[in-house]
């Protein structure tokens, strides 16, 4: 599996589920416990959704990285363990954690929605370029900053990478040290 994207392998492990096991695992997808800064996917989205549609749904609202990880936990609970170790196999694009194409804001997620201050000032460095008025009347709205970037990083799945470039610049203005730290600085 080595040399197919992210995607590939898990519709090559999902197009291996028999229909009750398909499902059984978009069930096991919308309650298995996610990481902080992570919602469950809607069961309703994932109902209506095919292999290709899965795999493609798991990869925008997870990442690629992360989105191995959740299908393979989901295929372990429900004892489709043959598919989980094929996902898990050592070389996959995904298990690298920084993967060359995958960009720092995705890269980061986790960390940048724990440990970002300030974020008022990020998001109104991204007003009127990135966000129109409601998304930004909304992020503001949320109460802590950890609430904040978790809205923030709902709108990033329909980003590119301009985009979260503009990001990346408002949190380095704003956010130096953090931005450093992780950057390995």
């Amino acid at each position: 599996m080595a040399n197919l994207s992210v995607r590939d392998c898990l519709v090559a492990a999902l197009e291996d589920l028999a229909n009750d096991e398909l499902k059984r695992f978009k069930a096991k997808l919308s309650e298995l416990p996610v990481r902080e800064g992570y919602d469950n996917l809607p069961r309703g989205r994932l109902q209506k959704a095919d292999d290709l549609d899965l795999s493609d749904l798991l990869v925008s609202h997870y990442t690629e990285g992360y989105a191995v990880e959740v299908a393979a936990a989901a295929l372990g609970a429900i004892n489709c363990q043959p598919q989980a170790e094929r996902l898990q196999a050592p070389g996959l694009p995904a298990r690298r954690a920084s993967a060359p194409g995958m960009h720092f804001i995705d890269r980061h997620r986790e960390q940048l929605i724990l440990k970002t201050t300030n974020v008022e000032a990020v998001l109104d460095m991204l007003y009127g370029f990135i966000l129109d008025d409601e998304q930004y009347q909304k992020i503001s709205s949320s109460g802590t900053n950890p609430e904040k970037m978790r809205e923030l990083y709902k709108l990033v799945p329909s980003w590119n990478d301009s985009c979260k470039d503009q990001l990346y610049k408002a949190l380095k203005a704003k956010n130096r040290f953090l931005i450093d730290d992780l950057e390995g600085r």
